[in-house]
């Protein structure tokens, strides 16, 4: 996620954007491929209602692994229970891998560390973790380089089923992050992308082409929506991005791509799925173990 901006547009603004009507019949069934992010109010009751998995938001924040450790922990806990499919969002504020400072690196890396040992005590095998890159501060290609030594010593020591995934947020677009992937070389390294971070004002590149950019690397994806000034993490159907487009070009990649709705509201994200036909009418199927 990017961090809160002041600032919003006004509702007479956002009234003149005519909302697109659900239209169950060009969707694409995803069902035992979907996650709801706990940055939502609603996530465990709309994982339990639609048949979801959960990605855990909890830990966004590193020092909540530290400072009040067992209430955050139990929250997490109790947010999984029962649900099979899980995905693990690690910190990222202040997060820089490819810091030019190595004591600013060491902390990225102590954080991961952290993070890793957390997730994989949870008995979860995917991280989505952030590039921090910082759009005029960074040279991309120095960036780009630091951060493929970066990430392929933290992949030394993982085990073979560990699915590290690099989200786009501040990049103007695809390119560095494929470059990034393809240059550690390691299938274990994938892509996130974050479809409502894309079509933000950091990047004038349209959504279809962000997808077209990351094909190759796709593994997972954050669904949101935006009116593009803000990070605002709508449900997909409320904002300037068709969602609905996005979701059938990404389908048609292959199966093996998971989806998180990462909007504040859960259940008003699920229902849109369902209304668009990428969830079936009926609710309450468990998350198929292809995806386990």
């Amino acid at each position: 996620m990017l961090e809160e901006k002041s600032g919003s547009m006004t509702e007479n603004t956002r009234s003149v954007i005519p909302a697109r009507k659900p239209d169950a019949s060009r969707g694409c069934d995803l069902t035992g491929r979907v996650c709801v992010s706990t940055v939502a109010y609603d996530a465990r009751a709309t994982a339990l209602e639609y048949g979801l998995g959960i990605e855990l938001a909890e830990f966004c924040t590193a020092y909540n692994m530290d400072v009040d450790f067992g209430k955050w922990d139990r929250i997490a806990r109790d947010s999984m229970e029962g649900i099979d499919l899980r995905v693990f969002h690690a910190p990222f504020n202040e997060l820089c891998p490819a810091a030019i400072d190595p004591l600013v690196a060491d902390v990225a890396r102590r954080r991961y560390a952290q993070a890793y040992r957390l997730m994989a005590g949870y008995g979860i095998d995917r991280m989505v973790v952030h590039s921090g890159y910082v759009p005029l501060i960074y040279n991309k290609e120095y960036f780009a380089g630091r951060s493929i030594e970066f990430w392929g010593e933290f992949l030394r020591d993982k085990p073979g089923d560990f699915t590290l995934l690099l989200e786009n947020v501040m990049e103007d677009s695809p390119d560095m992050l494929r470059d990034i992937v393809r240059g550690v070389g390691d299938k274990r390294m994938r892509l996130c992308l974050d479809i409502g971070h894309a079509g933000t004002i950091v990047s004038d590149l349209p959504v279809d082409g962000w997808i077209d950019g990351v094909s190759e690397f796709l593994k997972h994806v954050h669904v949101h929506n935006n009116f593009r000034l803000n990070d605002d993490h709508n449900p997909p159907g409320e904002g300037l991005i068709d969602a609905a487009a996005a979701l059938r070009n990404i389908a048609g990649l292959g199966s093996g791509i998971t989806f998180t709705l990462e909007a504040r509201r859960g259940r008003e994200s699920a229902e849109w799925l369902r209304d668009n036909g990428f969830l079936p009418p009926h609710t309450g199927a468990a998350p198929s173990p292809e995806y386990m």
